[in-house]
């Protein structure tokens, strides 16, 4: 039987946010969406609730029982089947998502399809690209260094790479003239370029397109070293501007260790926490598990889509620190649980407790916030582990707690790290607008409801 025969998506407050594009809904009501979603349990097939019923198992990670754990089984169960219902519905492709609580999993699910023209169903092990996600991966990077004593995120950049020493300013960020020019005002920190305070731009942004600024045919190298010769749109310390921070915070990376940028993670990241999957390059051996990107066409139908040309089936030369990786949910779950364990992985510190203070509470000076102006940007700080902060829950159009701490990626991923709750909540998809008709913020508003 086709999913789409057995189970169809009521209209329960749909939420759009798109990438580059953060709208404020109004949340719904906590007592409609979840009586509704309760009926939508009604319409699944009695073995798929059975197996929902489960303990969860993934490698690498102990199970708990959601009556364990505090959660509601009944609950849960409406939580998968509210996103086999935006899967029918097509919302998106298919998607796994988790739950560990108190380091343990609790919630595990994958549904949908890899593939869907090859009815390659969706497996727990899948691989996604994970865009945005790879900036805080980078930026634990930066932490480690410092915690090795090798820099301090409150060295100048140009420390380290010295071609920024001379970067000048434009007149007017909004005009972008390359001639009209000014001195710079202040030395770009490590700091600021965590925090997206640098003054650098976004690499979609019309001014360094027209420039080349990145492409996937260039190495890191030669990506920084173009962002370097151009002007900054302001002075640093001046403006939260989300942007091309990431790709020079890996090659300061590169220049403090005397390791390429996959050498370091490895090494440093992926190897002690047990990250098997997380890849700037997808190989033979892993390529069945990538799982791909869709798009609705005119008609809503999901049509495969090449968001931009990345080609992570093969080696290029930019190893991007800022988008480049692709990744598993058990990879995400592990680098998340990092931090709600203080640094701790595997019996190993990772990072240590400062380092993981840093990485968990805004550090956007406050003369700078908001760093926007609608909808969870008006509600979030920014920290030093590249992790956008919950400071008014209210702001937001799903549910999180005063603290929270996440970011996504602009393919319909996303993870939620919640020291109060000591809980980690991770959806995967892909999906272009990442939006996907409110799927992330509806499962992450569910699982919370589930909470006993």
């Amino acid at each position: 039987m086709k999913q789409s025969q057995w189970l169809t998506l009521p209209q329960i407050a749909p939420s759009r946010v798109q990438t580059g594009r953060v709208k404020m809904v109004n949340r719904p009501a906590s007592g409609l969406l979840t009586c509704a979603v309760f009926a939508m349990t009604l319409l699944v097939p009695a073995a798929a609730i059975a197996q929902s019923q489960q303990t969860p198992t993934l490698p690498g990670f102990d199970s708990i029982s959601a009556a364990e754990a505090g959660l509601s089984q009944e609950r849960l169960n409406a939580v998968t089947a509210a996103l086999q219902a935006q899967i029918d519905a097509g919302d998106i492709p298919g998607a796994v998502a988790a739950v560990l609580k108190d380091g343990k999993l609790v919630y595990l699910q994958a549904l949908g399809f890899k593939h869907i023209e090859s009815a390659q169903p969706m497996t727990a092990d899948a691989l996604f690209r994970t865009y945005s996600m790879t900036r805080p991966i980078t930026a634990l990077g930066i932490l480690i260094l410092q915690d090795k004593g090798l820099l301090s995120v409150n060295d100048p950049v140009q420390k380290y790479l010295p071609q920024f020493a001379d970067q000048r300013v434009l007149q007017d960020a909004d005009d972008a003239d390359i001639e009209e020019v000014r001195a710079r005002d202040g030395d770009i920190t490590i700091a600021q370029l965590l925090l997206h305070t640098s003054g650098i731009g976004d690499r979609n942004s019309a001014f360094y397109r027209a420039n080349n600024v990145h492409s996937y045919d260039q190495t890191l190298t030669q990506v920084v070293d173009n962002l370097a010769v151009l002007p900054l749109f302001e002075d640093p310390g001046t403006v939260y501007r989300y942007g091309m921070h990431s790709e020079v915070l890996g090659r300061v990376i590169e220049v403090v260790s005397g390791q390429d940028i996959a050498s370091f993670f490895q090494q440093e990241i992926f190897l002690p926490l047990g990250m098997t999957d997380t890849v700037f390059y997808v190989d033979d051996s892993r390529r069945e598990r990538l799982a791909t990107v869709y798009r609705p066409d005119a008609e809503g139908k999901l049509r495969p889509h090449e968001m931009e040309h990345i080609p992570v089936t093969e080696v290029r030369a930019l190893n991007s620190s800022g988008v480049g990786l692709v990744s598993s949910t058990a990879d995400f779950l592990k680098f998340s649980q990092l931090f709600l364990d203080n640094g701790m992985a595997n019996g190993l510190r990772v990072l240590s407790e400062e380092g993981v203070r840093q990485a968990a509470v805004n550090a956007v000076p406050e003369a700078l916030m908001p760093i926007g102006s609608n909808g969870y940007w008006a509600g979030s700080g920014w920290s030093l582990g590249g992790f956008a902060v919950a400071l008014d829950p209210g702001a937001y159009n799903h549910t999180v707690n005063l603290g929270e701490y996440w970011w996504d990626g602009s393919a319909g991923t996303r993870f939620w790290i919640d020291p109060s709750q000591n809980m980690v909540t991770i959806i995967m998809a892909q999906v272009s607008p990442a939006g996907g008709n409110g799927f992330r913020e509806r499962f992450k508003t569910l699982v919370y409801e589930a909470l006993e």
